[in-house]
């Protein structure tokens, strides 16, 4: 989110209590063009829910669905942070949205929709805050003004009203919880993290929430679990260090539990690190963004729901903050950047997780906000502007504008409002911006938003999924996770249901899971502590102990205990698997054992690991317990998988 008071925050780095789970469904939406009119034939056809393909967002006919999206905003609080709530000064743009979405004051929901639609959107990021969930006291009527069926309500019964107005019009909606209290972001605001004012578990709780009360409404297809991540006053987020400010810890929690608990056919969209460090020159600091995830990536309980996303404005940079003045650092920011270097840094902080394909961290990757004003003069943000949009339409990008909506004058018809609203609106409801003359965006807003890109079926393809026990368990089968506790007080992983092991590392308990339809619908797993089905005559691992699974079983999971293999984990096979040979033996104790081409990419950094081939299923973990020799897997049992 652009800010105005990031140059002030910057300098400072040198809810009642209502229980949310008990929100109440949302009652499904009239279907699309019942209440729309127009708006029907202008829908982009597409049927929920949505998943994905490699680095493609498909619909449930296996059609790509791209992201053309704009933030909606307003539901996550407008208030700066300082003086009269009641002021429209106090608030950012001078725009009270009185916690909704913007613009209700001012325009018909219709009319809303149509001009979203005009935009060329198929979908809306809508922002809440965890505070607006607990609201319990109405919305001034003057915030529904030219809606007056919304009067009386709360927050969350207008944010209702929205979502209900979105998909009923055909739109996709991507919840995006946005804020911890219901303030303007993004800056010291105490919305740094997830958990900032606010424990983990009650985040998740709200999650879960959320996530049950949209999903008799197909069209509700994502939540987008937290915005721009970022330090506090006194510490950095990070990703796997297994703290209280381990995002990607955090964002897995809170995903398998929306997709087990709340809705399972949500896309879940983990947004990289927006800011550590602190933004001074000679002090460490950036913008991490998705470079974290190319070493540790997510994989969810269900497979083909994982979304990453980033944000990118001119006025920051890779290592800058945004601030002018006293704060700011002497790094560049995007738009000091020419076309070409551009072009390489957004890959390399986001679009590498799309672009690189068959890695275990290959994913669609949404740049879920962007923008500039409508007013902005200078040479440099409009080239940015210009050669940002023209990098995502050629990298046939998933996005979403940032802001969707804002004021064009205060009520007293003073100048005010946000400038960078692709659709502003005066009190009366007049409106200007991005479809009407004078506006220098609409040029490449155009290009970008008509870009089709790639269309029509996307074919299934390989997936990778990575398995880490750096800090706690990591069962991702809702199979496994079914039949309890197989190895307790060890550390244990498993790959999700309809995958295979494909690969462990010798060292750091990391596993490569890849796509399969080998398992059985039916028959418990076989947890494996010693050597008893391994065959006469069998020994694939001499001087070795050998974890080998039954004849008709193979390898999904593994379970340590300090560094030492403690048991494998076998899943029953739907077909027979081949009886004949032993299959071969991939040591790699001593270096990396991987076929050429293997899928995955670098799944374990620093650490030696082996991995079956592509045509191979994994029947067994070798590993030594002699003295000073490293007890950790050291071979992997491959034999070939069933040719029918």
């Amino acid at each position: 989110m652009q800010s105005l008071v990031r140059p002030l925050l910057a300098l400072l780095l040198a809810a009642a209590a209502l229980p949310v789970s008990a929100l109440p469904a949302q009652a499904a939406p009239p279907a699309a063009g019942a209440a729309s009119g127009a708006l029907t034939a202008a829908a982009e056809e597409w049927t929920p829910p949505l998943s994905t393909r490699g680095r493609w967002i498909v619909d449930a006919d296996g059609d790509r669905f791209r992201l053309r999206s704009g933030n909606w905003d307003g539901a996550q609080g407008s208030w700066n942070g300082s003086g009269d709530r009641t002021d429209p000064a106090a608030h950012h743009a001078g725009q009270n949205s009185h916690g909704i979405p913007l613009g209700l004051d001012r325009v018909p929901m219709p009319a809303l929709l149509a001009d979203f639609r005009a935009l060329g959107l198929n979908s809306i990021r809508l922002p809440f805050s965890n505070e607006m969930l607990r609201t319990s006291a109405p919305v001034p009527d003057a915030a529904v003004a030219a809606n007056p069926a919304l009067r009386g309500r709360t927050p969350l019964q207008v944010f209702d009203a929205v979502v209900a107005a979105l998909t009923g019009a055909g739109f996709a909606v991507i919840l995006n919880n946005h804020t911890v209290t219901t303030r303007w972001c993004c800056g010291l605001d105490g919305n740094e993290r997830w958990n900032s004012g606010q424990t983990t578990a009650r985040w998740a709780d709200d999650w879960v929430a959320v996530a049950r009360r949209y999903r008799g409404n197909p069209r509700v297809v994502g939540a987008d679990l937290y915005n721009e991540v970022r330090r506090d006053t006194f510490h950095d987020p990070n990703w796997g260090l297994g703290d209280d400010r381990d995002w990607h810890a955090a964002a897995q929690e809170a995903a398998d539990r929306i997709l087990t608990e709340g809705n399972p056919d949500l896309l879940i969209v983990v947004e990289g690190i927006n800011w550590t460090g602190i933004p001074v020159d000679g002090f460490p600091h950036g913008r991490p963004a998705l470079t974290p995830a190319r070493t540790l990536s997510h994989t969810l309980v269900r497979s083909g729901k994982l979304v990453y996303s980033a944000h990118f404005y001119g006025y920051t940079g890779p290592r800058h903050s945004g601030a002018t003045g006293i704060g700011e650092t002497s790094d560049p920011r995007y738009q000091d950047l020419g076309r070409d270097e551009l072009a390489q840094v957004v890959h390399d902080q986001a679009l590498f997780v799309a672009a690189e394909s068959g890695a275990h961290f290959t994913a669609p990757v949404w740049i879920s906000e962007f923008g500039i004003g409508a007013d902005e003069a200078a040479a440099r943000p409009k080239a940015w502007f210009r050669n940002l949009t023209g990098l995502l339409s050629a990298a046939d990008a998933d996005f979403a504008y940032w802001p969707l909506v804002g004021w064009s004058t205060a009520a007293d018809g003073t100048p005010g409002g946000d400038s960078w609203a692709l659709l502003r609106y005066d009190s009366a409801g007049r409106r200007s911006g991005v479809p009407d003359a004078g506006d220098w965006r609409t040029q490449p807003w155009a290009g970008l938003a008509a870009t089709a890109g790639r269309t029509g079926p996307v074919a299934p393809v390989p997936s990778w999924h990575q398995l880490t026990t750096d800090h706690r368990d990591h069962s991702a089968s809702l199979l496994t996770r079914a039949g309890g506790d197989w190895d307790s007080g060890a550390r244990k992983a498993a790959c999700p249901d309809g995958s295979r092991l494909a690969g462990l590392s010798h060292t750091g308990g990391r596993g490569l899971c890849s796509t399969s339809d080998l398992r059985a619908a039916a028959g418990a797993h076989t947890v494996v502590r010693n050597e008893a089905h391994v065959p006469p005559g069998g020994d694939w691992a001499t001087g070795y102990t050998k974890l080998q699974c039954p004849a008709d079983r193979f390898l999904i999971g593994y379970s340590l205990r300090g560094s030492r293999v403690s048991a494998a984990l076998c899943a029953p096979a739907r077909t027979a698997l081949p009886a004949a040979g032993p299959g071969r033996t991939v040591w790699f104790d001593r270096g990396d054992a991987r076929p050429a081409g293997a899928g995955g990419g670098e799944w374990a950094y620093g650490h030696h690991k082996g991995q079956c081939g592509p045509g191979e299923y994994a029947a067994g973990i070798a590993f030594t317990t002699r003295f000073a020799a490293r007890s950790g897997p050291a071979a992997l049992l491959c034999r070939p998988l069933p040719t029918a």
